[in-house]
Order: C-alpha cells, then sequence, then structure tokens
C-alpha cells in the first residue's frame, strides 16, 4: 500500500504506557509520532476457540453485540512478553504513522461517501492501547482483539494484534492490516446508518442459533464496507500489486470455520458469528468489485 507521506488522522487517542500526553485526552496532532512498543515475542500463544465466544478485527460475540460490536472474530493470548524482535513494521514509528494514515484514507472515503448522499460523516476516534484498556462497552484486553464500541463510537487496538495476524493466523502484509481496521470502520458505519441498534434490539428475542445467525449478516457487511474502502482507494492509486491478495487471504484465515478447525478440529456452524472464509472473502470481493453500496445488503436474502 502506497501509504507513506500522506495525510495521517488525528482522530487518535494514545493510551499506551498508561495514557499518552500529546495533547489533552491523550490525542495524537496530526504529523507527531508515538513511540510504540514494536510488536511481541514469541511468546504470545493463541487461545482455544470455544464454540460460543470467539470472535477483523475476540470476546464473547453476545457480550460484543450488546456493547463491543464488530471484535475481530480473532482471538489471541492473554500472555503478551513484548520482547524485542522483528516486528510488522521497520520501526515502531511507522507503524503508528501506517495507522494514523489508513485511519485517514477511511475518513477520506466514508466523507466523500456521506456527502454524495447530503449527509455529514462523523469520524470515530481510535484508541491505541497495550494490554487492557477501559472502554465504554466495558474492559477489554488483547485476548478481545480490535473491536468497535457503539457506546463511545471509538475503535480499539493494541497494536501487538498486527504481529499476532501475521506469525498466528498467517494473514502478512500492510494492507492485512488496512483490512482489520476499514472492517472495524465498517462497524461504525453501520452504528450511524443503524444497522447496530437494530441488531441489538432484535438479538433480545431470538434464540441463540438466531443470533448468531444475524451475527454473521453484520460482521459480512463489514467486510463487505472494507470492501469499498479498497475499491475507493484503488481509485486513488494507493494500492500496489498484492494488496487485495493480502485482505482476501486475512479474510480468509479469519473465517469461521478455519479458525474453528484449526483451533478445535471440529466445525460447529450454529456457532459461526462472523461468516465463513469463503463467505468473507466473498463480501470483501464484492465490495471492492463494485464500489457499490448497496450492494453490501447483507441483511436480506441468501448470503
Amino acid at each position: 500500500m502506497r501509504w507513506r507521506g500522506r495525510r495521517q488522522s488525528s482522530n487518535i487517542e494514545d493510551r499506551r504506557g498508561g495514557g499518552g500526553g500529546f495533547s489533552s485526552g491523550g490525542r495524537r496532532p496530526g504529523g507527531l509520532r508515538i513511540p510504540v512498543k514494536a510488536g511481541g515475542g514469541g511468546g504470545i500463544a493463541l487461545i482455544i476457540i470455544v464454540l460460543i465466544g470467539w470472535l477483523v478485527f475476540g470476546i464473547n460475540p453476545m457480550a460484543l453485540l450488546n456493547g463491543m460490536d464488530g471484535g475481530g472474530s480473532y482471538q489471541t493470548s492473554q500472555v503478551d512478553s513484548r520482547q524485542s524482535g522483528p516486528g510488522v513494521a521497520a520501526t515502531a514509528d511507522q507503524t503508528d504513522d501506517f495507522v494514523a494514515t489508513v485511519l485517514a484514507d477511511t475518513e477520506d472515503v466514508w466523507t466523500r461517501r456521506f456527502e454524495a448522499a447530503g449527509e455529514t460523516y462523523p469520524a470515530p476516534t481510535l484508541v491505541l492501547f497495550d494490554d487492557q484498556v477501559r472502554s465504554g462497552c466495558g474492559l477489554a484486553g488483547l485476548a478481545t482483539g480490535p473491536f468497535y464500541c457503539p457506546a463511545d463510537q471509538k475503535l480499539y487496538i493494541d497494536l501487538a494484534f498486527f504481529r499476532e495476524l501475521e506469525t498466528r493466523f498467517g494473514a502478512p502484509g500492510d494492507f492485512a492490516q488496512a483490512y482489520v481496521i476499514a472492517h472495524e470502520v465498517g462497524h461504525h458505519i453501520q452504528n450511524l446508518t443503524g444497522v447496530l441498534p437494530k441488531l441489538n434490539e432484535a438479538r433480545r428475542s431470538l434464540p441463540e442459533s438466531e443470533a448468531n445467525a444475524l451475527s454473521v449478516r453484520v460482521e459480512l457487511q463489514a467486510d463487505c464496507y472494507a470492501g469499498l474502502f479498497a475499491h475507493d482507494i484503488g481509485q486513488a492509486n494507493y494500492l500496489e500489486s498484492g494488496d487485495i491478495d493480502e485482505a482476501l487471504n486475512a479474510a480468509f484465515q479469519i473465517g469461521d470455520d478455519t479458525l474453528q478447525k484449526r483451533s478445535q478440529g471440529v466445525v460447529v456452524p450454529d456457532s459461526f458469528t462472523h461468516g465463513t472464509s469463503d463467505q468473507r472473502r466473498e463480501w470483501f470481493q464484492r465490495g471492492y468489485q463494485t464500489g457499490d453500496f448497496g450492494a453490501c445488503d447483507t441483511l436480506q436474502g441468501r448470503l
């Protein structure tokens, strides 16, 4: 992805190392670099995924749907040695700059799309944390994975997850990381358009298996919105050869069936909360190929 030397978002709140002191509220002023721990060592272990409760871009999906919407469908270990070693970016500052640039791209993409519809896009804040964070949806840690909290309209991510994405999930590449961020921003779009509030209301009266099936539709829509993001920045000539393949591989590697086979050796479709590998890849590709917001309607018809 061509990200160096471009605009970086200032909608970033740094809570690493006890909170960030670049400006009031820990926000990151545009252009300044925030120190970040450079990846994790080899001590991050993958937790066995339970049948119901393993949530991009976690924790119990039922808890997520009631609060933290869009936890990333990946589950990491609570153990994080954070030893020195090779990270996913050449330097810690570059990792920060990359995240800030991708977030700025999501702002540009969705601002243009909202303006075309006669609306104003309220951009979310991305919170960087290490180890643990308190969100408007409760306390979370690295094991939660990246997530979106509709209560405070913020995205949360421990950047150690990007190393986990590469080493444990087999999804390397900068655009695999961009896909994770764009997926969580997709949940913000769903919150703004009323999908998440309606989902939470509907869930209360549904049996577990039907609530899970509804969650799958919401997650696949966020994947499709990530595809729209890829479409638009591709039109801006920010994509490089291999970027889409990196995103498609990431979508495949974090599909429910692939994760369950890897962790427990069996697949339980009724427990799916994000969709199969093929579905996740298909819906991302649909958004990317069409560039059409209307093509991302996963809530109607067969998936």
